[in-house]
């Protein structure tokens, strides 16, 4: 059976073409794994929005989407980001798609609340067709997927990245679901904690020893969990080996979540 291993991408390693030829060597050279890829893009959603005189405020590392906001939002992610990868996958010989949350109705979702807070135009996934995503794969290519997704009314709406890949690796049945950071995985006094349970880590994050943006990181990792993602792994790019040592179980420093 093959590995089919969803890469939430993210942190400085993936800012310019070279991370991307290197991941694009990376999915060569393990022909057996199918591959799903994730995108976020907060730093340049920033600085749109800055640009454009908008305040960002976060929430739990969830970015509250103000109706004024989320054209810019999707703007970044589906119309820059998004083309941006898939053109330098392909320069780099990876057969790709370009894929939104709203292509095919991939994710359907409410708006979300967070402990009382009106997050404006963030999304809840209520539903995934994952359909598009498996069509993809069968035709030989690596969907690159931007979190921008619509309610059932299509109005669009911001979905957390690593929201969306927890959703979407359970919906595609994937082995794996890696989160791809500027960390070598989840730290504690500065060290690195290779292996964590769910139970610890609400503890953790209940102590505040996790905290920003690694909360919503391990919200997802419940979540894919859950549903029955086998593996979350939560690390730092290294290179090409990265994924090698993921798809052939090798040891690496990270973090594997587990329920």
């Amino acid at each position: 059976m093959k590995s089919r291993i969803l890469i939430k991408i993210g942190g400085r390693a993936f800012e310019g073409e070279k991370g991307f030829r290197e991941l694009a060597a990376a999915i060569e050279s393990q022909p057996a794994a199918e591959m799903i890829i994730v995108h976020g893009g907060g730093a340049e959603i920033s600085r749109a929005l800055k640009a454009a005189g908008r305040k960002t405020r976060f929430v739990d590392g969830i970015r509250v989407t103000r109706a004024a906001d989320i054209k810019i939002v999707e703007d970044v992610l589906t119309g820059t980001i998004n083309r941006r990868i898939v053109s330098w996958l392909r320069a780099n010989g990876i057969a790709c798609r370009g894929i939104s949350g709203k292509t095919g109705n991939l994710l359907i979702v409410q708006p979300l609340t967070r402990g009382g807070h009106d997050l404006g135009y963030v999304g809840q996934i209520r539903q995934v067709n994952a359909g598009i995503i498996l069509a993809a794969i069968e035709n030989g290519q690596v969907p690159v997927v931007s979190p921008i997704s619509a309610d059932e009314k299509g109005a669009s709406y911001n979905v957390n990245a690593d929201s969306a890949a927890a959703a979407l690796a359970a919906a595609a049945h994937c082995s794996d679901l890696v989160f791809v950071t500027d960390v070598p995985g989840v730290l504690a006094d500065d060290k690195l904690l290779p292996s964590l349970c769910v139970g610890e880590a609400r503890t953790l994050i209940a102590r505040g020893t996790i905290r920003h943006g690694m909360v919503a990181k391990m919200e997802a990792a419940f979540e894919a969990l859950n549903q029955n993602v086998p593996r979350v792994h939560i690390l730092q790019w290294h290179g090409p080996a990265t994924l090698n040592s993921i798809v052939n179980r090798e040891s690496i420093a990270e973090t594997n979540i587990h329920a």
